[in-house]
């Protein structure tokens, strides 16, 4: 399944619903769900910013899904500051063109330790499944709370 990292704080707050558009420097022709990453480093300026505690941020680890239904180019700055109630962003990101629409996000109950990487990048889990059962299985309610009873 693919993975996108994306810098704590703003990985929370997708998993959350409240972080709807994702900015980025590049496109993409990719629509349907992926895994959020939160890797290593938390972007302190922007937890301070919005009164978040960054020690109590997850990191190196994938924390959930959300899906991306659509990518909103923009034109210049203005456009990016209209929509800030939705991407959260400091102003360092406000040269990024292109904003990946979010919705649908799930959390996972227990995050899974991983290395991230840049862009989307397929996730391969140590497990027997196959890519359609982790797609099903490990995001389904009653498998987690099966595995979490075993361990």
């Amino acid at each position: 399944m693919r993975c996108l990292s994306v810098s704590q704080p703003y990985a929370d707050l997708i998993i959350q619903g409240k972080k709807t558009i994702e900015l980025r420097t590049w496109n993409t022709k990719f629509r349907g769900e992926f895994l959020v990453h939160a890797p290593l480093k938390v972007k302190a300026d922007a937890c301070k910013k919005m009164g978040i505690e960054a020690q109590s941020l997850r990191t190196g680890v994938i924390i959930g899904r959300v899906e991306i239904y659509n990518v909103k180019k923009y034109k210049n700055q203005a456009e990016i500051k209209y929509d800030y109630d939705k991407h959260f962003a400091v102003k360092e990101y406000l040269d990024h063109k292109y904003g990946f629409l979010l919705r649908n996000p799930k959390e996972l109950r227990v995050p899974i330790p991983y290395k991230g990487s840049l862009g989307f990048f397929e996730v391969k889990l140590d497990s027997k499944m196959n890519k359609n059962e982790i797609k099903t299985d490990l995001f389904d309610e009653e498998h987690r709370y099966q595995w979490i009873g075993k361990h």
